[in-house]
This record gives C-alpha cells, structure tokens and sequence, in this order.
C-alpha cells in the first residue's frame, strides 16, 4: 500500500498519537458494552508470494494461496475487486475456497469504475454489476467499503448523498474519505459524518503515516473498520507495534460504550512481514478486548521470527 508512505527518515519524527474521539462517535456510542460483539482481522490481499515458507508451506501454488489464507484469518478486505469485477463464477470459487471457515468474510472494495472514472456519477449500470456479482459470496459477504479518490471533495458532496441514498437500505458499507478538505473544514466535517450516521454507513478509518488526518475518529454506526498501514522491518518493533498497542486501548473504550463490531485490516508498504504484526494484533485483541481468535501458524514457530 502505497496512500500515506513517507521517506523512512521521516517515521521516528512523526507523532502517531491517536486524535480524540470525533462529535460523531460521542453521538454514536452512547451504551455499555454489549454481550458479544464481533471482532475481524485480516489483510488487504491473499496472494503473497512472500508468505510462502513463512505461513504456507512450501511449494504452495498460487492458486492456492487463498486456501492457506483463510487457514489463519477470518476475514480480508479484498482489493482485488476495485481493479476489475469478477465473474459469478469467480467469486463461487473464492467463497467454496473458504468454506472450511465458518465465520470467514470477505469485505469487497467497490470497482474503480464506479469510484474513480465515473466518480459516482451515472454509474447505476456499473454498481448493479458490482452488487450481482458480489452478491455470490452469499453468507461470506462481509461489509463493503467504498474509497474515493484524493480529488472527490466537498464540492462533490450532491454526488455523495446522491449515490449513497440510491443504495439498497440494508447494504452492508463503510466509506473511505481521502480529501484533506473533508476533515479540515468542520462544518463539511460535520454534514459529511452525520449523513453517514442517518443512512447508517459506516465510516472507514485509515491509519498511515503520511496522512494523519485520515485518522478522523468518527463513527457514525457502532462498528469500526480500521485501515492500519504499519512500515514494518526495522520500525515493526519500534512503532508499528506501539501504534497497534494504542489502537487497543482506544478499541477497549469504544466497546465499553457499545461498539459491536472491529474490522481490523493490516497493511504494510512491504507485505512481507504483515503476518507477523497481524499476529501481534490478535494476540492483543484476545488479551485485553476479550476475542477469542486463533494466532497465525507460523511455520517453524515464531519464536525463529524473533531470534
């Protein structure tokens, strides 16, 4: 992932402190926390040739890389679709890949070709194609997530509320913001946050380094989807894991006031060792939010990750 990627010279002077919680999410978490919320936490991709020998076996072909995959998560926010919608039979092979995990989601980013060409604009024709084909994943659908582009401001705010209401009511979806103007300007900050809360979308928070401001605390539905772009190598012990350290404590309030569910997606610029700080972050959402995931399944066992 390259949104938010600052020279490493840069990292040790940045000041990742998490911003107080937005107007919108004192609005939104108003209870106590509930029985048995939902916890997800996955990756952007499955098809890593650097997890080979690291969490699938050697020798792991491709096309079987999801299969392996879904061996140490529950969930993955999948870019693919965003560069070209697959064919019904495409997404059937996916789901049936996964069926050996009964509480496995995939959480589908929308088609360029909506967001980005047609920047939402006359794009019925190409959303009804997204959601038919999206529709295959059956009970493995999890939340949708809608990113647009740096350029898709305030000013495009009609468009926005326009597409976002001709939505089916009960769709499942997080929007991702990327324009500096929607969190700079507070009254566009405000309209913004609270049609997301009356159309009950959820809002989609992304974590990178050079672009603090994404990290706009709203929640305008009790259920967060955190994007968490970490630097990894040398910075993995020195910053990305003190950064997930502060995403717990932060997670740990919001449950206490009625969050139901965390969708937490790790990134790194270099994929290779998003593994190990995505094992990192299930063995701290089990010890202090009180999930019960399974760790990732290092071959050769973790303690040669660390030596």
């Amino acid at each position: 992932m390259e949104f938010g990627r600052v020279d490493t010279t840069e990292i040790n002077n940045i000041d990742f402190t998490l911003p107080p919680d937005g107007v919108q999410t004192q609005l939104t978490l108003t209870g106590k926390r509930i029985e048995a919320p939902k916890f997800y936490v996955g990756c952007a991709k499955w098809g890593r040739k650097e997890w080979v020998n690291l969490i699938y076996p050697p020798k792991t072909k491709e096309k079987d890389f999801l299969g392996e995959y879904v061996k140490h998560f529950n969930s993955i926010e999948l870019n693919a679709v965003f560069y070209g919608i697959p064919k019904e039979e495409q997404i059937i092979k996916w789901k049936e890949m996964a069926n050996q995990r009964k509480d496995f989601l995939f959480c589908p980013k929308f088609s360029r070709a909506i967001t980005h060409i047609k920047r939402l604009n006359n794009a019925q024709a190409e959303t009804d194609l997204y959601l038919n084909a999206i529709s295959a994943f059956g009970d493995k659908l999890g939340p949708c997530f809608l990113q647009l582009g740096d350029n898709f401001g305030p000013k495009n705010f009609s468009a926005l509320q326009q597409y976002l209401e001709a939505l089916p009511r009960d769709f499942n979806l997080f929007l991702e913001v990327r324009h500096e103007d929607w969190f700079a300007k507070p009254a566009e900050r405000k309209t913004l946050f609270s049609l997301l809360s009356d159309l009950k979308i959820g809002a989609a928070i992304t974590d990178a380094s050079g672009r603090r401001d994404c990290v706009h605390m709203e929640l305008p539905t009790p259920k967060a989807f955190i994007r968490f772009v970490g630097n990894g190598g040398k910075f993995l012990e020195s910053s990305d894991k003190k950064r997930v350290d502060d995403w717990i404590e932060r997670l740990a309030h919001w449950l206490d006031k009625g969050l139901e569910e965390i969708y937490f997606f790790l990134h790194q610029h270099d994929e290779s060792d998003t593994p190990i700080i995505a094992d990192y972050t299930i063995e701290k959402f089990n010890e202090k939010l009180g999930s019960k995931l399974p760790r990732i399944n290092f071959l050769g066992g973790q303690e040669q990750l660390f030596s």
